[in-house]
């Protein structure tokens, strides 16, 4: 799938702030960041570990706990509608049937103490009227798509039973089994080796087209990010600094979103090193004024030491930088 035009959006952050509690204080985790996701589109979300992907996520699928957030601001929309101050109740009728989300780890998101079988009713429970044996059938048959064998006896395996892999294809199919209109996958392939990686990929690639869903796809891999998203969102240190088609991904505008390709390696050519990129990200709480970037950044000026406004790079690409690649 390629960047195509959407003309019904899905969820969007609008000039998003998120603070967190910590023992020394509020810690600013997300600033002023904005993010549409239009019906069937798919979303890659990049940046280095740390760049505040996850919180976006977990703030979208309003999964952050009242007592560690310090404050928020801006708008969460869900189909044009304000979930900012949503109730516990709404957040339970949209979470699983309307969104849903893979984690990272699956062995920490699955209950040890429940059968998959158990795990998976509980939500078609809570979001459906059918009766036990018609659950069941919708079970069995959702983990066969997924890829697992032997069903019947898989349903009442725990989850420690399962490989790596095949959690994942729980964890795939407890997200898909009510058939939501948005999907988020927050890294959903990192512990996982590199054959396996590939098949969850295209699973999730099919199971999207099939089932016509939005996606958000979490990564720091620009390779995976580029076989799978029509649109490509970076992050740097909780904003977002480059919105672009993925057409235009060997082609960035913004000095960081260069350096994370040239530094990644580049199968099949040997004669090519990678450049890590200098220094580290900005530790949280720390004061940042203007371009959060500047101090990695080899064309940072005075002028960087302001907020960097937004350009219009070229068609459908947007770059918030001083000093953009032309």
């Amino acid at each position: 799938m390629r960047y195509t035009e959407h003309k019904s959006k899905l969820l969007s952050l609008k000039d998003y702030y998120l603070s967190l509690k910590t023992e020394d204080g509020p810690v600013q985790v997300l600033k002023k960041v904005n993010i549409s996701i239009n019906e069937q589109e798919t979303i890659g979300l990049v940046g280095e570990s740390g760049c505040g992907k996850s919180m976006t996520a977990l703030s979208m699928m309003g999964l952050l706990s009242n007592k560690i957030i310090a404050n928020h601001q801006g708008e969460l929309l869900w189909r044009g509608k304000d979930l900012s101050n949503a109730s516990n109740k709404r957040w339970r009728e949209l979470r699983g049937k309307e969104m849903a989300m893979i984690f990272q780890e699956p062995m920490t998101a699955l209950n040890p103490v429940l059968t998959i079988h158990e795990q998976l009713d509980e939500v078609l429970k809570e979001h459906s009227s059918l009766g036990n044996k018609d659950r069941r059938e919708n079970i069995a048959d959702l983990m066969a798509k997924v890829g697992l064998r032997d069903v019947e006896n898989k349903l009442e395996w725990y989850p420690h039973q399962f490989s790596g892999g095949m959690r994942q294809r729980v964890m795939i199919a407890m997200a898909l089994i009510c058939e939501p209109d948005l999907l988020i996958a927050d890294e959903p392939t990192t512990a996982l080796d590199v054959t396996t990686q590939a098949q969850i990929l295209r699973l999730i690639k099919n199971l999207q087209k099939e089932r016509k869903m939005a996606l958000l796809f979490i990564s720091h891999d620009l390779d995976v990010v580029g076989f799978l998203a029509d649109r490509v969102v970076i992050m740097y240190a909780g904003e977002v600094v480059e919105d672009l088609p993925v057409e235009q991904l060997e082609n960035p505008a913004h000095p960081y979103t260069i350096a994370l390709q040239q530094a990644r390696p580049q199968p099949g050519k040997a004669d090519v090193d990678f450049e890590p990129i200098p220094g580290t990200l900005p530790q949280l709480g720390s004061i940042l004024i203007g371009c959060r970037f500047r101090d990695r950044c080899s064309k940072a000026t005075k002028e960087c030491k302001t907020d960097p406004p937004w350009r219009d790079h070229n068609d459908k690409h947007r770059v918030r930088c001083w000093h953009p690649k032309i």
